[in-house]
């Protein structure tokens, strides 16, 4: 069998890939000695502010080899082509996103916008999703900030099922799911947590983690290529302040995962998408995980302990608190 190169696998229960690589088990583990993203390592010589590096145990790879296995009919196994890249946010080897200044954070959604452009031009890629996991009990094996970049040669199953109820949702009533969300939010009032002039911030309605907030543009847009760069500086804006937000929630480094919603890069035409960012904090109070287990695992649904109203009134009070210190207040 091979076990360089990574390879996909074809799950014909849930009629998703997985990505299958060997390698990532040899990938260092909370590191206590010299940050390969610090300033002098070997990758981060020179002068730069946000820096794009290629992941040293990549998931995929741009020419990956044929997989040796060949199963038979249910299996099925493909080449696992693609790209996977790590966005060092700052020079600085502590912090959140809230600790960069806002032209900072700009120059980060700049980034995100230029790989985004650059990896959906390759013929094999057919999607780009940026996300970021921060702290230990999320799994990240180097704490310097950093975001990362599968550019994947599938569309990923969350993303599709958004994708195929949308379009649904578009032929039904010829108007926008998630603009109808959002305009419900703003008009309810009860979940927003933040707005500035381009972007809402809210707890999901139907939210699956307890402290999970969604940002939607308000503007009807697709990716990061369709945003201005007022626009970008607004979403800036709306990262730092949620990441600030959660800090400021339990008074301790919120742990959570934030993914980019974008469209597929494929060429198809998405006019009926609406691109948005989600965070996923794991805590349900100051001293307790949310943990996935048997029926959000085995069942795929997932339990709600408490109430997204509730929790959005904790995390407006948090905002409140995050934005005066943010404006030095």
């Amino acid at each position: 069998m091979n076990e360089v190169s990574p390879e996909l696998r074809w799950n014909p229960q849930l009629g998703d890939w997985v990505i299958v690589s060997a390698q990532r088990e040899t990938r260092p583990w909370q590191l206590t000695t010299t940050c390969p993203f610090c300033p002098g390592a070997p990758e981060t010589l020179g002068d730069w502010d946000v820096l794009v590096l290629p992941n040293r145990f990549p998931a995929l790879e741009p020419k990956a080899e044929k997989p040796a296995l060949k199963p038979k009919s249910p299996y099925k196994v493909s080449k696992a082509n693609g790209v996977c890249e790590v966005v060092v946010e700052t020079r600085e080897h502590e912090g959140d996103l809230c600790d960069l200044s806002l032209e900072h954070m700009a120059k980060v959604i700049e980034v995100f916008k230029s790989r985004y452009q650059k990896l959906g031009s390759l013929s094999y890629v057919k999607y780009v999703l940026i996300f970021r996991n921060k702290g230990a009990v999320i799994g990240v094996s180097l704490h310097h900030p950093h975001s990362q970049i599968y550019a994947l040669p599938f569309t990923p199953p969350k993303i599709r099922r958004e994708l195929n109820n949308a379009k649904r949702y578009m032929r039904r009533s010829n108007r926008c799911l998630f603009c109808d969300i959002l305009d419900f939010e703003k008009s309810d009032r009860i979940r927003v947590i933040y707005e500035n002039e381009a972007f809402t911030v809210f707890t999901a309605f139907s939210a699956m983690w307890p402290y999970e907030t969604h940002i939607y543009p308000r503007r009807h847009v697709q990716s990061l290529l369709d945003l201005d760069g007022e626009e970008r500086l607004t979403l800036a804006d709306s990262l730092r302040v949620v990441t600030a937000t959660y800090n400021n929630l339990f008074d301790f480094d919120m742990p959570y995962i934030m993914v980019f919603h974008q469209k597929p890069v494929d060429g198809k035409d998405y006019g009926f998408y609406h691109m948005h960012i989600e965070f996923y904090p794991p805590y349900r109070d100051k001293e307790k995980l949310k943990y996935a287990a048997g029926i959000e695992w085995g069942a795929g649904t997932f339990t709600y302990d408490g109430s997204p109203e509730e929790r959005a009134q904790e995390l407006k009070e948090a905002c409140l608190k995050a934005v005066r210190k943010l404006k030095g207040g």
